[in-house]
């Protein structure tokens, strides 16, 4: 599976309904409301890149609250554990 982080600056007057919407697309796991340079954090898992473009570009962009996006993907991810693990290393 491919891992991808969305970052959404959304209309700030649908962002609850923009987060329900996006939430709603197949491949989308979870969206977050935040504070910060962006409105949503959306993340996506999917089986491969061309599924990315259909979610991204074909479904989030096209929604009527979405201003913007920037799509990172994650080459591998971290448990708490390892990341505190890899703090503590040398002690």
């Amino acid at each position: 599976m491919i891992t991808a982080i969305v970052l959404i600056g959304a209309d700030i007057h649908q962002i609850p309904e923009t987060a329900q919407a996006v939430a709603d697309i197949p491949g989308v796991t979870e969206v977050y409301s935040c504070a910060g340079d962006v409105d949503l954090i959306a993340k996506v898992r999917v089986r491969d890149h061309d599924e990315i473009a259909d979610v991204v570009t074909g479904k989030i962009n096209r929604l009527p609250g979405v201003r913007h996006s920037a799509t990172h993907i994650a080459f591998r991810s971290y448990s708490s554990s390892e990341v505190e693990g890899g703090f503590s290393i040398g002690e």
